[in-house]
């Protein structure tokens, strides 16, 4: 059924109106192309071209949907629905063949006796107040410390001093950054790390299955928990739970207006960071690939998804023991171009290592780490901790359930074929 929809999804509007049917996907293609030149102009060029476009960025998809939808009028709708059908019906086929995401294995254990939580005020637009975090933490036995908001500490030390005064599991309700630093001093000591979701987005408490919509509900994992397994990058000495940023995006994060002024910030940079006229020279070693001067180097703990749009930007497992490289080299239109339109562009490399070396034309390496800007001795050496961090979770939380298996075209297309031999009444 999904292959027959998907044919059928191209073919309603080619045979709605042959010839001219034809020319709109030409057409379609040839605004996506064009569009996508216009996204790179608009980052790597100043002044009035790179407004005009920006024009063209919003105007050629806009003037696309306009000329399908008056031309195949009812055709389009029905070629919509039918690529629904196909999406729906390929991920339905493809549950059984092992394709789909395996649940990590939860360990039931005690609820810890001394839990020693951390608590960023200013984080989220101030959940930890707006939620009561402090309040239900303490009524479920935890002790808390709220960090000043005018005051630097070290949030390392202040985890360190707990586990020396006897605490049995450590929390942190704040950013990626901050979950990090107090991750690391857990597995450092063999001892429960506590997420609890009060960050602006919460990536690791996503790919945990925490809700993030409400950080009250994971301290609910004092009383009622499980506990998980899970890997835990570093970059140098430095841990990151989700990502090391280098290049482009690194080098923005660095800037003191960037947290004022994000996008102002990264328009104002990126036409240099992207050209080579700034920033250092970089090249990465992963495994036996070399990225020769890329303009960023996506380094994550566990991959990624990349092949499918429906989970971009999520990762499957934290347990793999394997870190995920992304890394862009754009060299001009043709290449923003090549990005979106083809399936596998030279410009995009994805990979799966265990470890990665990034180094600079100079002596120290801007590095984006969780979000949070540090420069570090060049070379930086990115590696994967498998299983050194125990997270303790709550038993019910929404984001466990069995998600779809990656769409993968090529597996349904072997599927059919082999239930198609097996179908078959055998000759005598």
């Amino acid at each position: 059924m999904a292959l027959a929809a998907a044919a059928l999804a191209v073919l309603v509007p080619l045979g709605y109106d042959g010839l001219a049917g034809v020319l709109l996907l030409v057409c379609g293609a040839a605004g996506l192309a064009v569009a996508s030149a216009a996204a790179w102009w608009t980052l790597t060029l100043r002044g009035p071209l790179r407004w005009a476009a920006g024009v063209l960025v919003l105007a050629v998809p806009a003037a696309i949907v306009a000329l399908f939808a008056a031309t195949l009028l009812w055709a389009l709708p029905v070629s919509l629905a039918l690529w629904g059908v196909a999406v729906w019906s390929g991920r339905y086929a493809l549950r059984g063949t092992g394709s789909h995401r395996v649940r990590s294995k939860e360990y039931r254990t005690p609820p810890p006796q001394r839990p020693f939580l951390i608590m960023n005020p200013r984080s989220g637009g101030g959940k930890v107040d707006r939620f009561g975090l402090k309040e239900k933490a303490e009524r479920l036995g935890a002790r808390v410390v709220l960090l000043d908001p005018d005051e630097q500490q070290d949030i390392t030390a202040l985890a360190r001093a707990a586990v020396a005064e006897g605490a049995d599991l450590l929390g942190a309700a704040g950013g990626d950054g901050t979950q990090a630093l107090v991750a690391a001093v857990a597995a450092e000591h063999g001892i429960p790390f506590l997420v609890i979701s009060a960050g602006t987005r919460n990536h690791f408490a996503l790919d945990l299955g925490l809700d993030r919509d409400d950080p009250g509900a994971c301290l609910d994992a004092l009383s009622d928990g499980v506990e998980l397994r899970v890997d835990l990058g570093f970059a140098g000495d430095h841990p990151f739970v989700n990502n090391a940023s280098f290049g482009a995006y690194a080098a923005i994060v660095q800037s003191p207006s960037y947290r004022g002024d994000k996008i102002g910030t990264s328009l104002d940079l990126l036409p240099d960071l992207l050209t080579g006229q700034q920033g250092a020279r970089l090249t990465a070693k992963a495994g036996d690939t070399t990225l020769d001067s890329p303009q960023a180097v996506l380094v994550s703990n566990n991959p990624y998804r990349t092949g499918d749009p429906f989970g971009f930007g999520r990762r499957d497992r934290l347990d793999t023991g394997a870190l995920g490289v992304l890394g862009v080299r754009v060299d001009g239109a043709a290449d923003a171009a090549a990005l979106l339109l083809d399936p596998e562009p030279a410009a995009l490399t994805v990979l799966t290592v265990r470890e990665v070396v990034v180094e600079a034309d100079a002596a120290e390496v801007q590095v984006g780490l969780d979000g949070e800007a540090l420069v570090l001795p060049s070379p930086v050496h990115c590696r994967i901790a498998a299983g050194a961090l125990t997270v303790r979770v709550p038993r019910k939380r929404p984001g466990v359930v069995q998600r779809q298996p990656r769409l993968d075209w090529r597996r349904l297309r072997k599927l059919a074929a082999t239930v198609s031999r097996t179908a078959a009444p055998r000759r005598m």
